[in-house]
């Protein structure tokens, strides 16, 4: 513990002596997602990821080589899974963290403990919150990474791409009659997301409704009989944190979703994180409600 502390003391002094040592740069700043301004006083050049879907957006952003840590599961694009590992969303190394001298750590709270981003702060060094809770929040996000990296070209012209087919899907479905969903994060025990969660965004893009979405907890868990007595006319499951998928439904022949064959599989790695790999994601999804809405009875 005295050698972390004395880790965290030295590279907070050498941080400031750096800053004092700088050449003259007009300060950046941005807004995170909690509101609160972030300044570095030249661009990033050593970044810290604490979310794979962080990672996603700091390449997407153009700053892919200033990354020099992730966490577990950073595992896209390809060259993500050679980046250093500093821990995963429960226990980061926070003396690794220090040893690697970033100049920005980009966060996420639910991902990570409060004591730890409480050290994380005396540090001294910059912290951007990255939380998108619609998925218009995720080209912001890449826009103002991309501010903070210096790369305000690449990262603009993804953004406006990403925004050009989020409103050609929103276009597309905006009309559509609506479906209810069960959205099943994991099933032992049975997660699903409320209406606080991004996915719940991509099911509106898509003209879903999620029977969950009045909860008051982001993931909460649910019972088999809460989701009987909604009674959705789509249930999707992702493949990565599921034992029995979409099968566990099927004894259930009453359930409409069951009697309307619209038992879906989804890749959560394109849903469940909050990247430039959503719009995918909600694309699929919107997809696989159009076959919903296909197999009402006529």
């Amino acid at each position: 513990m005295n050698k972390l502390l004395s880790t965290l003391a030295g590279l907070a002094f050498a941080s400031a002596a750096a800053l004092t040592a700088l050449p003259a740069f007009a300060a950046i700043t941005v807004n995170d997602d909690d509101g609160k301004p972030v300044t570095l006083q030249k661009p990033a050049q050593r970044v810290i990821a604490m979310a794979p879907h962080v990672t996603e957006l700091l390449f997407a952003a153009g700053g892919g080589d200033k990354i020099v840590g992730t966490v577990t599961y950073s595992d896209y694009p390809e060259a993500a899974k050679k980046i250093p590992n500093i821990g995963d969303n429960r226990q980061v190394d926070m003396e690794r963290i220090a040893s690697l001298k970033p100049d920005l750590i980009v966060i996420w709270m639910h991902g990570s403990s409060e004591r730890q981003i409480e050290t994380l702060r005396q540090l001294g060094i910059p912290l951007f919150h990255s939380e998108p809770k619609k998925l218009a929040d995720i080209p912001d996000n890449i826009e103002r990474m991309g501010k903070l990296l210096g790369t305000e070209a690449v990262a603009g012209k993804v953004a406006a791409e990403w925004r050009d087919k989020l409103g050609a899907l929103t276009a597309q479905y905006a009309k559509r009659p609506p479906v209810r969903v069960f959205y099943q994060v994991w099933d032992k025990p049975l997660y699903t997301l409320s209406g606080s969660h991004i996915v719940s965004d991509a099911m509106r893009v898509c003209s879903g409704v999620n029977i969950f979405a009045g909860l008051k907890i982001t993931a909460p868990v649910v019972d088999i009989e809460g989701v009987l007595r909604e009674d959705p006319e789509a249930v999707f499951a992702t493949a990565e944190k599921n034992y029995g998928g979409v099968n566990l439904w099927r004894p259930y022949k009453t359930l409409l979703a069951v009697k309307n064959d619209n038992l879906f599989t989804v890749d959560g790695h394109l849903l469940n994180r909050s990247g430039p790999r959503m719009i995918q994601g909600t694309a699929m999804l919107c997809e696989k409600l159009e076959q919903a809405r296909q197999h009402r009875p006529k």
